[in-house]
């Protein structure tokens, strides 16, 4: 089951390192600031904890434009799901 809600970015957890692309963020955070958070980034949810590995650009934009929640689609998952993610 997958929704989509307003998730708080301190909340969000990034255990794969990402090279962001500097331009990118910029731009997304013009596009952000001006219109809005357009597309959720995707979050696994297990045990109560939020997991992020998609929408790193979006994240970083985000959280440099000071947002203190982003839209996310939660996908609850087990365990041994976010051990396959990490691999």
């Amino acid at each position: 089951m997958v929704r989509i809600q307003e998730i708080p970015i301190n909340q969000i957890q990034r255990p794969l390192p990402r090279q962001n692309d500097p331009q990118k963020v910029v731009s997304l955070m013009a596009s952000i600031a001006e219109i809005g958070q357009q597309e959720p980034i995707d979050v696994l949810e297990v045990d109560g904890r939020y997991y992020g590995f998609s929408g790193c650009h979006r994240y970083e934009a985000c959280q440099r434009l000071g947002k203190e929640t982003i839209l996310a689609k939660v996908r609850k998952a087990t365990p041994s799901v976010l051990k396959m993610h990490l691999a």
